[in-house]
This record gives structure tokens, sequence and C-alpha cells, in this order.
């Protein structure tokens, strides 16, 4: 007995710890030191890390439900709350929408005003691929390392790709508009197939089939660009508006037959599209390593051996750094320029 009552102290203390941590994440106060500390809390126990990620994805979810529904404008009388310290605020809002999740009748209510969802999914994949279909029919194919999670309204289908890759095949329904969060950004359609890749900040969207629309910023509609099949645009959250090219579409999506196709592209470029795979990222030693051109198809299944075959092909050098990271620098025997 005292032992279960000593389990269940644990398991509370650690959500208290986790909830904490995945507040003050968010907050733009975040302190570097701060950031030191939740780092070793996080290594500490393997428990502490599961706890947190399933906090993230709490966090995320009640991002999409506190958002606007689409076609609607939020409530005025919520304004001046708004001004007040924003951390707490969202805090207890994400609360109240989950609160709301839990009541059948508020829940009708909610869905009836296109508050919250009837429909609620989570889906992650680690180091293997998954095909899934969502509550709509949708369909997506969910590349290694990727977190997103579905969600119903009453106008609107709602995902949020939190990392990773996706390629999605959308239901049509032109009363029911498809809306894919990423980063600042989103992506809205009524039914298309179409690649989102999310990186750090950097959001890249890849359409193979009909029509998308990609804003740099939800908030803001006049950041949104429409795309055609064939292209492709990127943003970040200093993109005033997203960044648009042509591109071919099947070296986009070659991931899904298990195969990564760089084309000419510089270290710089293609570290990225390297590092989805990797346990760790590579980083690059100094300023010149990243002008260095690298092609190929390799399988996404032994990326570490491209990383560890990089001396072969070019005049680098590889190295630890004290986080673990693999570092890619000039072999000591040439000079930038020699080289350039």
């Amino acid at each position: 007995m005292h032992s279960n009552s000593s389990s269940d102290e644990i398991s509370e203390r650690i959500t208290h710890e986790a909830a904490h941590w995945c507040i003050r994440v968010h907050e733009a106060d975040f302190t570097p030191k701060e950031r030191a500390r939740f780092e070793q809390w996080l290594e500490s126990d393997p428990a502490h890390r599961l706890e947190f990620e399933a906090m993230q994805d709490i966090w995320t979810t009640s991002e999409a439900i506190a958002v606007s529904p689409v076609g609607t404008t939020g409530n005025t009388c919520a304004r001046p709350i708004r001004q007040r310290r924003q951390g707490a605020f969202r805090h207890y809002a994400k609360a109240a929408a989950f609160v709301l999740l839990a009541l059948p009748i508020a829940a009708l209510v909610g869905w009836k005003q296109g508050w919250v969802p009837n429909d609620f999914q989570r889906y992650s994949t680690t180091t293997a691929s998954s095909e899934v279909t969502l509550g709509d029919g949708s369909t997506v194919i969910m590349n290694t390392n990727t977190r997103l999670t579905y969600l119903n309204y009453i106008d609107h289908r709602s995902v949020v790709l939190s990392e990773g890759e996706a390629f999605f095949k959308v239901s049509h329904d032109a009363t029911h508009p498809f809306v894919v969060s990423a980063g600042n950004g989103d992506v809205t359609v009524t039914g298309t197939q179409f690649n989102v890749w999310k990186y750090s900040e950097q959001v890249v969207v890849t359409l193979t089939e009909g029509s998308v629309i990609v804003n740099s910023d939800s908030r803001s509609k006049a950041r949104a660009v429409r795309l055609v099949p064939g292209m492709q645009a990127s943003y970040s959250a200093s993109t005033r508006r997203p960044e648009t090219r042509t591109v071919d579409t099947r070296q986009v999506i070659a991931w899904q037959e298990g195969k990564l196709i760089i084309d000419d592209l510089t270290l710089d470029q293609a570290l990225p599209m390297i590092n989805r795979y990797l346990d760790s990222p590579v980083v690059l030693g100094d300023k010149y390593v990243g002008d260095l051109r690298l092609g190929g198809i390799y399988n996404t299944s032994d990326i570490a051996g491209l990383v560890q075959a990089l001396p072969r092909v070019l005049p680098v050098q590889l190295a630890r750094n004290k986080e673990g990271n693999t570092v890619v620098r000039y072999k000591r025997s040439y000079s930038p320029l020699e080289i350039r």
C-alpha cells in the first residue's frame, strides 16, 4: 500500500514538473540558465521526457482548440484579458478547453459553435515511416520522427504538424476546408495531395496535385500564396511572405520509397535533409565547409553511413563536440582558398 502511494506521488510530481517546463519553454522570458536546467531534468529520467512530450502534445492540441474557427472572429470581451501576462492566460485557457472536451453537454454546445472538435487523434513516428487514415478519410504518410494531431471541427478540419514530415492525401470537401498548421503559418486546402516538412522553425510545402494556399503567418491572410502542382513554398518565423520555386516533386517525396535524393546541394542546404534521419544533428565546423556541394541518392535507413562516408567524397574530416554531435570540418591539409 505504501509502495503504491509512493509511486503515485512520484508520478504526480513528474506530471507537475513536466507541466511547469512545458509552460516555461513557450514563454518569451525563458532564460538560457533555465534552458540548461530543463535539459538536465529532461535527460535525468526517461519518464521525464515521455511526460514532457505528452504535455507538448496537449499544448499543441489546445493551441488549435483555442484558435477561433475558420470564418469567425475572436470574442471582443477577451481583449482586455489578453493584455495581462500571456503565459498565465494561455495556461488557464488551455485547461478550460480540455474541461469543455470532458463535459458532454458543454462539448456539444462547443461543437455547434465551432469552438471544440468532435474528433481528436494524435499520431507519432520514431525510426520508421507510417501511413494513417484520419477521421475524415484523408490519408497521411508520416516520415520518421514526426508528430501530428488531427481535430475535426464543424466548419473545418485541422492538423497540427509539431515536427517532422508528412505527405497528405486530403479527402475532398469544399465546405469543410483542411488546414495544416506548421510553425507560424498554415496550409489550406479542400482536397489535394501535398508534402509538408517542418525542420526547426523552417517549413517547406510541396504540391503534387490540386491547389493549396500557403500562409507564413496564420494571423494575416496578406502573407498567403497559392501553389499549383510542381511548386514549393518555404517560410520561417522571420519570413514576411512564403518564398516559392518550381521543383521536381519526385525528388521531394522520394522518402516514401526510403530514398533521400540530394541534387547538387551545398552542405549547408543538405544537412537539414540529412539530420531528420539522425538521433543527433550533424553540424558545420566552420563557415567555409557549408559551401561544399554534395549529390547522390541515399537510403534513408543508412544516413549514418552517408555521414561517415563524407570524408571519402569531400575534403572534410569528422569530429565530435562536447554535446556528442558530429562536426564536419575542412581537412587540415587543405586551405579554403585551395578548395574554392
